[in-house]
């Protein structure tokens, strides 16, 4: 993402404690057009522009981290809500960046809500973990009846154009699906450590360095959409669909994020007219 530019933030960051930044949205259905109706934000987490590229039935959020990427002892908090009869599709205008770290852990909360008659499509560029990176991330999904969500989680490992490998260091991630009262549906931990041998067992990663996880939970017809899924090929890396009694997930192992990309772009083509009546339109930022 992009660098500092703005004094102010710089001065709100401490090399000791990190940022502590949140952001917080709410999209809601005005008058037949979904409206970024909340934006708040504390430290480098902003909107950098909410979009119509489909009409007024979709709100696309550009959400920034201005420092380009999460170092030790950053806290980021990120919590979006959909109202009923709104439509919002949020992402990224870069990857994101998980820094190496000189001891202080860094974290990152996100959760999205819901609610019924409401759609949700989250769909953040892929995230790099430097070696020595130190980092925990959760991401709640708070799923009324009747709503909809589709996203997914990109994950490398090191930073390939560089050649360096995830070595050292330690990346733990939580993924749930959840009902308003808190009931979970859906969830997963998983704690990788720098050369921890999951890496290469075939079991596991098998020796690839991108993981992916696209979930569609929500309204539609598991059947057929899993049956449709299931035709999909990768051209580079092992994929998967799983079809659990209230959400789908497709998984993706990869040699580079191009190629997870390429895949789980496949699917969301596949996924979004059924749930959401509207062909699959790639968000431009996505070609910058």
């Amino acid at each position: 993402m992009n660098a500092v530019t703005d004094s102010s933030l710089l001065q709100e960051h401490s090399h000791k404690t990190g940022w502590k930044a949140s952001l917080d949205l709410r999209c809601e259905a005005r008058g037949g057009r979904s409206v970024l109706a909340h934006n708040l934000h504390k430290g480098p987490l902003r909107v950098q522009k909410a979009l119509y590229p489909e009409g007024d039935g979709v709100c696309q959020i550009l959400m920034l981290h201005p420092p380009a990427g999460i170092a030790g002892g950053d806290e980021l908090r990120i919590n979006v809500s959909v109202a009923s009869g709104a439509h919002a599709q949020l992402t990224t205008p870069g990857a994101g960046k998980w820094y190496k770290s000189l001891g202080p852990l860094a974290t990152q909360d996100i959760v999205l809500e819901v609610a019924a008659g409401a759609t949700l499509e989250w769909l953040p560029q892929e995230v790099i973990v430097f070696d020595q990176a130190r980092a925990r991330a959760s991401t709640t999904i708070r799923l009324h009846e009747e709503g909809c969500c589709l996203g997914w989680d990109i994950l490398c490992l090191g930073r390939q154009a560089s050649g360096e490998d995830f070595l050292s260091g330690s990346f733990r991630q939580k993924l749930r699906l959840e009902r308003p009262d808190g009931t979970p549906v859906w969830q997963e931990a998983m704690h990788l450590a720098g050369s921890d041998p999951a890496m290469q067992a075939a079991a596991s990663l098998d020796g690839h360095r991108v993981f992916a996880t696209f979930w569609i939970a929500g309204r539609h017809d598991t059947a057929a959409l899993t049956e449709a899924l299931r035709t999909l090929d990768i051209r580079h890396g092992i994929c998967g669909v799983s079809a659990l009694p209230h959400v789908t997930i497709v998984r993706v192992l990869a040699h580079s994020a191009e190629h997870a990309r390429e895949y789980l772009e496949a699917a969301w083509t596949l996924a979004r007219p059924p749930l959401t009546a509207r062909e699959a339109l790639r968000p431009r930022i996505w070609k910058t």
